[in-house]
């Protein structure tokens, strides 16, 4: 066999080398925001992008009495407290906000209020608050995570602890606070339920709770709007352990989650569960790709699975990454604490194609951080909601709507009024099939991020 000269070598190297530099995505890392206490600390709760194009979310601790914040923050960094909890209204709001149909952010503290059991509130994008609800106990105690809105209007969420056997509830409660009890966990059927719901396409709720079970760590659950809960399945160690946040249903009908610890490690875990219960173990980290994972996962544009770890990574302050549906993992981003450190929630892909998310700690005055990771993903519209009848209103959100020229729901035409750069109003055209929603607009055609279903 001929030997290759060593220039020959050096020149296949860099041809290889450049070509793995084309085929990978440029990253980019930016901090956008360091808390300093005084607007805020600690923020455990992920980020939400509103109609008005600016991004919203909380913290756990700071602010005027040091029981948490509500915050606004541009995409480019620039950050405004709008409420700061004091106890009486609710104190150490843990997860991320939820923009309703009628433009108002609603979600949860975990301590505070009435009885210092959590509450449900609401509030304006003016900052006025509103406490809706104060868990007694009875009813539920400590809610920790998001609300979600389903399509009857309504929204459902969970409580860490409270009920008939102290183990947990999950709730409903109307618009204006009228709360009802749809399931108290009793340990066997799940316990400590710190992860809130999703509605799946076929309009069940689906959820995780982090202890209980067949083994004592943890389920996954589905739940109807009536209250008929059903174990879809019982974590035991092997295939993951302590599921802390929220399932996403991904395009192909399947759901995807984590696990804080379990595994082959016991670091914790990435799975795949069908509607029917059966569960894949995707990927179990090791700590060096990260370790305990606080935060859920999110489908994005490109058809991976993107989150974060708290800690682990090459300066043990956690982890950004991107797996496959087929469980190939690549870590991101690893932060050093001067960048922030321990992200605790999913990072959202907002509509210009980059992700957005939190750290608990790190930054220049050690209270966290607001962070943007560029992956080279392209931008899209969302609609708000994901689905409706014939005539109904939706709203499109973007990065760059103005001068739109047309809107379509499955390639039919619908009529539209620009609002804003970020906001169309429109509703769903009579003829409209399920399938993606797109805006044509002076410099190309964006596609929604998942496909708008057109129901009865």
């Amino acid at each position: 066999m001929e030997k290759l000269s060593l220039s020959k070598m050096l020149c296949m190297i860099f041809v290889f080398c450049a070509a793995t530099a084309i085929s990978l995505p440029a990253q980019t890392f930016t901090t956008l925001f360091s808390f300093d206490s005084t607007d805020g600390a600690n923020s455990l709760g992920g980020l939400v992008q509103a109609t008005d194009g600016n991004f919203y979310g909380t913290t756990f601790y700071g602010g005027t009495d040091n029981d948490g914040t509500i915050f606004k923050i541009t995409s480019a960094g620039t950050l405004s407290t709008l409420h700061s909890f004091d106890g009486t209204d609710g104190a150490n709001p843990h997860a991320e906000l939820v923009q309703a149909t009628d433009g108002n952010f609603y979600g949860t503290t975990t301590n505070g209020g009435a009885y210092g059991d959590g509450t449900v509130f609401k509030i304006t994008a003016a900052s006025t608050l509103t406490t809706l609800h104060s868990f007694d106990g009875t009813d539920g105690a400590y809610p920790e995570r998001v609300l979600v809105q389903a399509t009857d209007g309504n929204f459902y969420g969970t409580t860490q602890e409270g009920g008939a056997k102290n183990d947990g509830t999950i709730f409903k409660i109307t618009p204006s606070g009228t709360l009802t009890i749809l399931h108290s966990f009793d340990g066997t059927d799940g316990a400590g339920v710190y992860a809130g719901l999703i509605q799946a396409t076929n309009g069940n709720f689906y959820g995780v709770a982090a202890d209980g079970g067949a083994h004592g760590y943890g389920t996954v659950f589905k739940i109807t709007a009536a209250g008929k809960l059903t174990t879809l399945h019982s974590f035991d160690g092997t295939d993951g352990a302590y599921p802390e946040r929220e399932l996403v249903q991904a395009s192909n009908g399947n759901f995807y989650g984590t696990t804080w610890g379990g595994g082959t490690h016991g670091d914790g875990t990435v799975f795949k569960i069908t509607a029917a219960g059966k569960l894949t173990t995707l990927h179990s980290f090791d700590g060096t790709d990260g370790a305990d994972l606080g935060a859920g996962l999110v489908q994005a544009t490109d058809g991976n699975l993107y989150g974060a770890t708290k800690i682990g990574g090459a300066h043990n302050y956690g982890t950004l990454f991107k797996i496959t549906a087929t469980g190939t993992l690549m870590t991101l981003h690893s932060f050093d604490g001067t960048d922030g450190g321990n992200p605790f929630d999913t990072p959202l892909q907002a509509t210009d194609g980059d992700f957005y998310g939190t750290t608990y700690e790190g930054g220049a005055y050690g209270y966290g951080t607001v962070f943007k990771l560029s992956v080279g993903l392209s931008e899209f519209v969302k609609t708000e909601p994901t689905s409706g009848k014939v005539g109904a209103d939706v709203i499109i959100l973007g990065t760059d709507l103005t001068g739109a020229t047309s809107v379509s729901f499955n390639g039919t035409a619908a009529k539209f009024t620009v609002v804003s750069s970020s906001e169309i109003e429109t509703t769903v055209p009579e003829g409209a099939a399920t399938g993606t929603v797109e805006v044509t607009i002076p410099t190309g055609t964006l596609k929604s991020n998942v496909v708008f279903r057109v129901t009865k």
